[in-house]
């Protein structure tokens, strides 16, 4: 079975294909300087853009894992999480308050999807 990896660095692979699975890196915002709606927002069109590059969508997510800095901006990130999945395709989820690596950094998300057929 084949591996491939794209957008490979010295640290990580943006992707990575394998057994018609994706598996992307964590995803962050595009400008740090915004709040958790925007922060969410900007993360999730990288989220897309990623899925396309490597043959997936977000209707074929199998599971996300999602990382925010404090759970008091839970409830804005799910507003824009929950305008964003694609009705019926609800992956298995996990949210967590967790350190960023940047003190800037609201919200991170790891995605892994099925390739479409």
């Amino acid at each position: 079975m084949t591996i491939e990896r794209l957008e490979t660095g010295t640290r990580m692979s943006r992707i990575v294909k394998h057994n018609g699975t994706v598996y992307l890196c964590g995803q962050v915002c595009k400008d740090a300087n915004e709040g958790i709606t925007e922060q969410t927002s900007s993360m999730l069109e990288k989220v897309d853009a990623l899925l396309e590059q490597a043959g997936s969508d977000r209707k074929h997510i199998l599971s996300a894992t999602i990382y925010i800095k404090d759970m008091q901006y839970f409830a804005e990130m799910n507003a824009v999480w929950d305008a964003w999945v694609a009705e019926g395709h609800a992956p298995a989820r996990a949210c967590v308050e967790a350190k960023m690596a940047r003190d800037v950094l609201l919200v991170e998300i790891s995605v892994v999807a099925a390739e479409k057929v």
